[in-house]
């Protein structure tokens, strides 16, 4: 992938440069994107039928180039991602003026091989370009090695034997903690030189969630403590705003764990996705912004994509409306 910006090495602190964002933005919102290729905006891909068209010829030529081509789907996939595509920038377009950052789920764009991916960098690029953050929601977890490759792909540089190229250049990324502390560091130590930030699982909002998360540990408390007090002792809180860049996933359907979590973690910045689609309420959320506004952030994909199923009217005009509307019971918060 190309440079898209991002943070650099000489970037403040993630913590810093979220509450900076928060503040500026007056928004705690995140908007998911996680195209569903049944459900694209109708109106934004036949907006872009001319140059979706471009872009599917674009891509095909990158295929090429990169010996790529092949597969008796392979002309499906090109018109699925350059459809996506359209959905996604419209989708910023529209709600993005109301948020303080985008979630891209890496899946939605993977199972469309290399042009979904070209599509993601492209949506990651659009996003930037309005002063948005951008956490790539990638959910990664391994060690040694694997996970410095992985945290170079999103977070960083990767050296060859021809220079340095770019990965993602993602502001954040979320991670899968259960293969323990060393697993963590390799994308800590690159979070740290690029003032970016990991957001860890800690007790998602999945109904399955309490099948391993909320399991009793031997010498007491339920797993998902455990992961928090490895958050918390992981990261280094940012001088201005007193937030780490170890951040934690912590579902907003089970509001009854936060006040617990923020004793456990009172400088990591909560990602609390479940608003909506399934079911969290932002008014249950008040323990979260304990640190501050940007301590607490309000993840939404489906509702405010699908906005428009219960509202009616133009998807971008739902869309938007129901952004501002998260925005607004968050910031009273």
């Amino acid at each position: 992938m190309s440079d898209t910006g991002g943070a650099s090495p000489a970037a403040p602190p993630f913590g810093d440069r979220l509450a900076a964002a928060v503040a500026a933005r007056e928004s705690q919102v995140v908007l998911g994107i996680d195209p569903d290729t049944t459900k694209l905006w109708p109106d934004a891909v036949e907006a872009m039928a001319e140059s979706r068209e471009r872009l599917v010829h674009a891509l095909a030529d990158a295929e090429r180039s990169t010996g790529l081509v092949g597969g008796p789907n392979r002309d499906i996939r090109l018109q699925a991602a350059a459809a996506v595509l359209a959905h996604c920038l419209a989708l910023v377009d529209a709600a993005g003026p109301a948020c303080v950052a985008v979630k891209p789920q890496l899946a939605h764009f993977e199972r469309l091989g290399f042009a979904g991916l070209l599509a993601l960098e492209a949506t990651v690029a659009h996003a930037r370009a309005q002063d948005l953050l951008v956490i790539a929601d990638a959910k990664r977890g391994d060690i040694a090695s694997t996970a410095t490759a992985y945290a170079q792909a999103w977070l960083g540089d990767v050296p060859t034997p021809f220079g340095r190229t770019t990965g993602l250049h993602a502001d954040a990324m979320t991670l899968n903690p259960l293969l323990g502390a060393d697993a963590l560091e390799p994308f800590a130590a690159m979070a740290r030189e690029r003032g970016a930030g990991l957001f860890v699982l800690v007790r998602t909002s999945n109904p399955g969630a309490a099948d391993l998360f909320d399991l009793e540990l031997a010498d007491g408390g339920p797993l998902w403590e455990r992961l928090a007090r490895l958050v918390a002792v992981t990261g280094t809180p940012g001088p201005e705003s007193g937030l780490a860049e170890i951040c934690a996933v912590t579902g907003a359907t089970e509001p009854e764990h936060l006040a617990r979590m923020r004793e456990l973690m009172p400088h990591t910045v909560f990602l609390l996705p479940g608003i909506g689609a399934q079911g969290g309420s932002v008014e249950a959320l008040a323990p979260a912004f304990a640190p501050g506004r940007a301590g607490g952030l309000v993840s939404a994909s489906r509702s405010i994509a699908d906005a428009h199923a219960a509202a009616g009217g133009p998807p971008g005009e739902a869309a938007r409306a129901e952004a501002e509307r998260l925005r607004a019971q968050a910031w009273a918060l």
